[in-house]
């Protein structure tokens, strides 16, 4: 095929839609099963634990050494959809739910991971560029929900999740057409996970410096994503259920895909490190000011917001590349799914917490986000102060 990335890019965006398609019905699920916004973190996190241990499982198995990627992705694009199917026909309380959306996650480890690794089976010279598109198709498949649940109308919740199945399908048909290109060989042994060398990477300045970036990155980021829909409410700009809440929550969330593109642009000339740091100092600016708005004017909220939106992400593809040239190259697979694995395990903290207090903090529910990029620019200032 003359230039795959789109369709790799595109099929990302499809099968991502999964991650948040309970998010987007939110409101309904409080209602009609009687649950709170800590349980909606609940239903979250189970994806993240189930994404956290399908990234160990491939690790250490080595299945993505050792069979063809496509399959894998179109394989785990199908189960996935499958799963988030079931969600919306059969789950009726969180007994039920909470096990199909860990589905989801454990599916969704050979969907966006896998979407790189095609990337580099086809276009090797071109995977800089197109990390920085693919984590851009995250955002916009993380938004995506939001914005299905806008143009459904008076769907029911049932229906938004069904349309992300069906585009998990279709992304699950496009990579298994596609097929691997011709610049990755398999393995046939089993790679181990290193774990004694994935602790020296650790020794490393540069990839420890990188490493805490990401982990500060990865406590606000994720919390950020479930809370946006609850950050629009308690900012008056939006009512609960309400089609303009849905709409607000795919702008902010989908802007973060624009500032992707603008970060990988803009490494080029500056690095990444600098990149990160920016866009790291940015979204703590959004986090420690959004509180202190809340009785400003409600475009300033809403710039302030998709401001937060665009930067909150942007940095995300610049922690991988980073940390991948500090490893040696027999250890950057084993230390990337081990950092990968903690800063998932972060990710599940601050949302348990941010959904269990935002009914009592309200608005100040952004001042426990903050330390996550404060964290990650005290962390990150070896590398940006030279500017790698």
């Amino acid at each position: 095929m003359q230039n795959p990335v789109p369709v790799i890019v595109l099929a990302q965006l499809f099968g991502t839609s999964l991650w948040f398609s309970a998010n987007s019905a939110a409101d309904d699920l409080i209602r009609s099963w009687g649950i709170t916004p800590a349980d909606i973190g609940t239903l979250t996190n189970a994806v993240q634990f189930g994404f956290i241990l399908g990234t160990l499982g491939f690790a250490i198995s080595g299945l993505a050494d050792r069979f063809p990627a496509s399959r894998i992705f179109a394989m785990c694009a199908l189960f996935g959809a499958v799963c988030n199917a079931a969600f919306a026909g059969l789950a009726d309380g969180m007994a039920s739910a909470v096990p199909l959306r860990f589905a989801v996650g454990l599916c969704l480890a050979g969907v966006y991971p896998l979407g790189m690794k095609l990337v580099v089976s086809w276009v090797p010279e071109r995977a800089g560029t197109a990390l920085a598109q693919l984590v851009g198709m995250l955002t916009l498949g993380t938004a995506l929900p939001h914005g299905i649940r806008l143009a459904g109308g008076a769907w029911p919740w049932q229906a938004t999740i069904m349309v992300s199945s069906g585009l998990a399908l279709l992304a699950a048909m496009m990579i298994f057409r596609l097929g691997d290109g011709p610049h990755l060989k398999r393995r046939h042994g089993t790679p181990p996970l290193r774990l004694g060398r994935v602790v020296y990477a650790f020794s490393v300045r540069e990839f420890r410096a990188s490493a805490l970036g990401y982990f500060g990155h990865q406590w606000e980021l994720y919390a950020f994503w479930t809370l946006t829909p609850a950050l629009i409410i308690v900012s008056g700009l939006a009512l609960p259920g309400s089609g303009s809440l849905s709409g607000l929550a795919f702008a902010i969330i989908a802007i973060g895909a624009l500032g992707c593109l603008i970060g990988g642009w803009c490494s080029l000339r500056v690095g990444s490190a600098r990149v990160a740091a920016t866009a790291l100092a940015l979204s703590a600016i959004c986090c420690a000011l959004f509180p202190l708005l809340v009785d400003a004017p409600g475009w300033v909220k809403l710039l302030l917001l998709i401001l937060w939106g665009a930067t909150v992400v942007a940095d995300s593809p610049h922690f991988s590349a980073m940390s991948a040239k500090a490893c040696t190259p027999e250890i950057v697979g084993s230390a990337l799914a081990f950092q990968n694995s903690i800063g998932f395990a972060i990710t599940m903290l601050s949302i348990h917490l941010g959904t269990a207090w935002i009914g009592q903090w309200g608005a100040a529910i952004a001042w426990l986000l903050l330390p996550g990029p404060i964290v990650g620019l005290i962390g990150l200032y070896p590398l940006w102060r030279k500017g790698h």
